[in-house]
């Protein structure tokens, strides 16, 4: 590309944010300046007196698109006492404490992992040799707890543990296909658990042809059965290990797939694959992977990681001319495997194992980002034959450069250690595959590095180095979309994130220029071309590549399975999918403009309604949003409540109109002075906003809603207009009866017919959603307030309501309180419950938002802010009430349906706005359900690209 476009299009404001977030130090406020720091610290490892030659050399090298891993860029020439390799794999032996057969024991293993998270690397493990659950523990004489019990206590190690940079260590955990506890580790994130792990299945070849020819597989463990198992069949074979069960190897592939495909885990390995290509395995067996599991790793193996940008050296793009530079690519190689190798000599090594595990193989992994964008910029459709032909050609050019740089390294340096020419360059290892010319050279001089390639996701490196370029192999996920990023003041701070394709393409053309066919994003290709992008890649890279293959909601299962068989028959070392699942929670759709949902699906006991948008924004049904300004006053009804706990007095505020006065807010005094009658003045605040809503049938479903509530006190009191004794279950249904009668006086009740209800309309459920016999999804939090020695359970009951996109959300429907508060509160759950039940989020947003600043009197207390990222922080809050709307409002962030402060993340009346149509105008990013996110607290946090990404505010989190 010509330089002087880089220089022409202005950098964009959030590329800068995160490179001064993530990668500046001290006053370093540029690229330029971060790159200086690197190059200068990476010729560190050069002879004295060319030092100033190479940091020369590695600074051109960096500007000209060579973005090496996010360690180094933050870490290098930074001096602090952090790694600048992103992953290892640590070994796991099968004793609890003492080395086995070369392998550190389980908890040994486990503080040398939490080490290396400390020190700032990902970690990845097989868990195959732990004995399985029911073997036999001569020791102990008792039986083993099995590899996914020890699962979970690296998962607890891991989220204990924060490493350098201020985040926790990603971890990959891998089982073999025929340990006996496989199908146990196939469901562990089942139900949401291990959260601090991704999980592989390793999956052999004699697996696989079992799966196509429908045999059997034995689960086998050297480990000795317990008696139990024994007399349920186990034996012993000829080799020495024990065969714990057969079964039918379609049977456990199905277990895998469904599982992967209901909730994206667990990945698949292909070991086989892995170790027949592999250049050293004549001396190393390999069974894991770092977490993103583009390098299989041996133990203490490590991932020393850099991608080149290929946009940089895309000449003329979009036009009929445009072309790819190979020379100057192939010049920045040349120099970037030269800077990846000095990064094992510079970098501090968290254990003395890893640092002679990389001195004796020297494994470096260069890769490339941006493929997706350079292909647009080409003119090539990525799932076209052309962009494949494309990617497979740049994959082969860097694979040659790459080796030709190890040779000249290995003829100025030496070649790593355990270098054997005749072993590696021989059978089916990736290097006996080079052109004979570069087979002929490693024979002359050696090989300075054991693997040179790998493509890794790049996550915040992308976007703040390369202009935001579509990450590592994958096609643009979004051309443009909004990021909100919450500032150090607790604020929030918005972006406008484009793709550097898009930007670059509207610089030269202008905005309004319609976009060429070209562009292409994730969403628009199909599940098959995204996977045979990695099949034309993967035969030019010697160890693996991270790619994400999405796939809709509705992409078939057996389509799905497809995927992987052929995967396996192409030759690839493994596969990750990302399909919108109901515990992952993300939503994709193929179809542009979807028909409603005629009928709620009957499989998932949560799923019982339909979600419909709402004709129109239900806060345009407020006739005031809040109190109207009176500057003259208004009128009031007064009517004193004679209750056996304390009398209070009830005021009915009125508003004089035309046609007589109109009730509009409700308010009590005197109540919050009683044990038991505190809570009736939120009840009234709330029932306020309803009679400010231009739906007198939303207020009387809010009044019968209330009229037959029972509390503890039961009580007959004096009624209006004759004070004839009247008695009611509490003091909740006596307000309503009050509220009701003076509204029926003043001819505003009941509701005149044939008059409009948009509130009423916009409910998805008028009753409270019923469960099955299977029960239902819930939230509970415990509230204590010890100013008024309240101490009670709120609990939220959720449902998972179809939307009119055939997506899937998560919705509360109901609240709920269980402990020691004042009774008056449940009138406040039940019209909460109401509120919650109306399609529009910003309704029950409104709500709660008003109550946020209720105060009692001698009610204030402390308790911890929810919603904190990173930070426990405690403060005063006015009254339990107020604590409440908090906790709600947190939950309904948690699930992405609101921020922080209560107001919508989506659209109104949908939860999710329908993908743009294709060809049509472009739309920002899709808003997708997911887990939470640490950078605004929403539930939209989906894995996009290997890496960790907020749909709903834009944060990129951890890869893996």
């Amino acid at each position: 590309m010509n330089p002087t476009l880089l220089t022409e299009l202005p950098a964009q404001a959030i590329s800068q944010e995160v490179l001064l977030e993530k990668y500046a130090k001290g006053d370093e406020a540029s690229i330029a300046d971060v790159q200086r720091r690197v190059a200068l610290a990476l010729a560190q490892a050069e002879a004295p007196e060319a030092r100033s030659h190479w940091a020369e050399q590695f600074e051109q090298a960096l500007r000209a698109g060579f973005i090496p891993a996010g360690r180094v860029q933050s870490a290098a020439g930074a001096g602090i006492q952090a790694t600048l390799v992103n992953c290892f794999v640590q070994p796991i032996g099968d004793s609890i404490s003492s080395p086995e057969e070369g392998f550190p024991g389980i908890y040994q293993a486990l503080a040398e992992a939490a080490e290396t998270m400390r020190r700032g690397g990902g970690v990845g493990y097989d868990f195959s040799r732990i004995r399985p659950a029911g073997a036999w523990v001569g020791s102990t004489q008792s039986s083993a707890s099995g590899p996914v019990s020890y699962l979970k206590v690296f998962d607890r190690s891991c989220e204990t543990v924060e490493s350098a940079g201020a985040r926790r260590g990603a971890q990959m955990g891998v089982l073999r296909c025929d340990h006996p506890d496989i199908e146990t580790f196939i469901h562990a994130k089942d139900g949401g658990e291990l959260r601090n792990f991704n999980l592989s299945v390793g999956v052999t070849d004699a697996f696989m042809q079992a799966v196509i020819e429908g045999g059997e597989v034995e689960l086998t463990h050297k480990s000795e059965p317990g008696k139990v198992l024994k007399e349920a069949g186990a034996y012993r074979r000829d080799d020495g290990l024990w065969v714990y069960r057969r079964v039918p190897a379609r049977d456990l592939w199905d277990q895998i797939m469904r599982c992967t495909y209901d909730h994206a885990e667990p990945g698949v390995l292909f070991l086989d694959s892995i170790n027949k290509d592999n250049n050293l395995g004549y001396c190393e067996t390999i069974t894991a992977t770092n977490p993103c599991a583009e390098e299989p790793l041996p133990p203490y193996g490590c991932c020393c990681l850099g991608s080149i940008d290929l946009t940089r050296f895309v000449v003329d793009p979009f036009s009929a001319n445009a072309a790819f530079d190979e020379n100057a690519f192939c010049g920045v190689i040349e120099v970037a495997v030269r800077m990846l190798d000095n990064v094992l000599d510079l970098t501090l090594w968290p254990l003395p194992q890893q640092d002679a595990e990389a001195k004796a193989k020297r494994r470096v992994g260069l890769g490339f980002t941006g493929l997706g964008d350079a292909l647009v910029m080409l003119g090539l459709r990525y799932d076209s034959p052309a962009a494949r032909t494309q990617g497979a050609r740049i994959a082969e050019v860097m694979r040659d450069a790459a080796y030709r740089a190890s040779t000249h390294l290995a003829a100025e340096r030496g070649p790593f250690p355990l270098f054997n020419a005749d072993l590696m360059l021989a059978g089916e290892r990736f290097a006996n595959r080079l052109p004979k010319a570069l087979k002929k050279r490693i024979r002359e001089v050696g090989l300075r590095n054991s693997h040179l390639l790998a493509i890794a996701p790049t996550g915040t490196i992308s976007l703040a180095f390369c202009d935001n370029a579509s990450n590592g192999i994958e096609p643009a996920f979004s051309w443009t979309y909004q990021r909100k990023k919450r500032q150090a003041d607790g604020s929030h701070k918005e972006y406008a994130v484009e793709d550097h394709a898009y930007r670059l393409f509207k610089h030269l053309h202008g905005a309004e220029a319609p976009l060429p066919p070209a562009f292409v994003s994730a969403l628009e290709i199909s599940a098959a071309d995204h996977a045979a992008m990695v099949g034309a890649v993967a035969p030019f890279i010697d160890t693996a590549i991270s790619k994400t293959v999405n796939v809709p909601a509705d992409y078939p299962f057996e389509d799905f399975r497809e995927l992987y068989t052929q995967a396996w028959k192409l030759g690839l070392k493994g596969l990750a999918t990302y399909r919108p699942n109901a515990v992952l929670g993300a939503v994709l759709s193929t179809t542009p403009s979807p028909a409603p949902v005629a009928a709620a699906p009957t499989l998932d006991p949560n799923q019982r309604l339909v979600l419909k948008p709402a004709g129109a924004p239900v806060l345009a049904s407020l006739r005031w949003p809040s109190r109207p300004e009176l500057p003259s006053g208004n009128p009031a009804w007064t009517f004193m409540v004679r209750h056996p706990l304390g009398d209070f007095a009830l005021f009915i505020g009125e508003l004089a109109e035309a046609g007589g006065n109109r009730p509009f807010e409700v308010w009590v005094n005197g109540a919050e002075q009683h044990e038991g009658l505190r809570g009736l003045g939120a009840l009234a605040k709330s029932l306020s906003m309803d009679l400010r809503a231009n739906d007198l049938g939303w207020l009387q479903l809010k009044l019968d809603t209330l009229a037959h509530l029972a509390e503890e006190h039961a009580f007959e009191m004096p009624f209006p207009p004759q004070g004839q004794p009247r008695r009611f279950p509490g003091v909740v249904a006596a307000l309503a009866a009050l509220l009701r009668w003076r509204c029926e006086q003043l001819k505003t009740l009941p509701m005149p017919e044939g008059q409009a209800t948009p509130v009423l309309d916009s409910l998805f459920s008028r009753h409270e959603p019923q469960t099955g016999f299977d029960g239902t999804l819930a939230w509970a939090v415990d509230v204590v307030n010890p100013a008024t020695q309240e101490d009670f359970t709120l609990t939220l009951k959720e449902v998972s309501l179809p939307g009119p996109d055939g997506s899937v959300h998560t919705r509360p429907c109901a609240m709920a309180l269980s402990g020691r508060y004042p009774r008056a509160l449940d009138g406040l759950a039940r019209l909460l419950s109401l509120d919650m039940r109306v399609v529009d989020p910003a309704w029950i947003g409104m709500k709660l938002r008003k109550l946020l600043n209720y105060a009692e009197p001698l009610g204030d207390f402390m308790a911890f802010e929810p919603g904190l990222k990173d930070e426990r922080r405690q403060r005063t809050w006015p009254s339990t009430v107020a604590y409440l709307a908090r906790l709600v409002l947190h939950r309904y962030a948690m699930l992405g349906i609101l921020d922080e402060q209560g107001y919508p993340l989506r659209e109104m009346g949908v939860l999710q706005a329908p993908a743009p149509q294709a060809g049509g105008s472009v739309g920002g990013l899709q808003i997708q359900a997911g887990r939470s996110c640490p950078e605004c607290g929403n539930a939209t946090l989906i894995h996009k690209d290997g890496c960790d990404f907020c749909t709903a505010c834009g944060h990129v989190g951890a890869c893996g």
